[in-house]
């Protein structure tokens, strides 16, 4: 089915909370054929986007827009700035961060497209610190998803951050 064309202007698409951070929706994974969707990540100053997670079906792809976006790929730390990419694969447990004083903002793109979905249930669930454990975790099986809720002292600790962030 052909697309038609389209332009997502800074204040399109439907926004919400997380829990933690942000998030824009920009393009569906059914807008693109199913090969990706993207999202827009706004990140309050030192906030911890998610528990350590591992995804079994998508790659993500992190486009810094703005400020400075630390991540752990298994063991591995990295910290981008603007106009830098990070690639966190599927099947890799990972996490991601601001790491800076200031606001920071990612483009998300996901491939294959689909795993927004899980983003909209979880903005209307009240977000992952509001989320009762059940439907956190029935929402996490449907998108075969694994997260370490465990892990958060320790990264919080460890990188001097914040969970739950402010939205922004």
């Amino acid at each position: 089915m052909a697309q038609s064309a389209k332009v997502v202007g800074p204040k399109d698409g439907r926004s919400g909370f997380l829990g933690s951070i942000g998030v824009r929706f920009m393009i569906g994974g059914d807008e693109a054929g199913g090969g990706f969707s993207m999202v827009e990540h706004p990140m309050s100053p030192r906030a911890l986007a998610a528990p350590l997670h591992r995804h079994t079906l998508e790659d993500e792809y992190s486009y810094v827009l703005q400020g400075r976006v630390g991540a752990m790929l298994g063991d591995e730390v990295l910290v981008g700035g603007p106009g830098d990419l990070i690639h966190k694969p599927r099947n890799q447990w990972h996490t991601f961060w601001n790491a800076g004083d200031e606001p920071a903002r990612i483009l998300e793109i996901i491939s294959p497209g689909g795993f927004e979905g899980f983003f909209a249930a979880l903005v209307d669930l009240g977000g992952v610190t509001q989320a009762a454990p059940q439907a956190l975790g029935e929402l996490c099986a449907q998108y075969k998803l694994a997260m370490n809720p465990d892990s958060v002292p320790g990264l919080v600790e460890r990188f001097a951050l914040r969970f739950p962030g402010e939205p922004i």
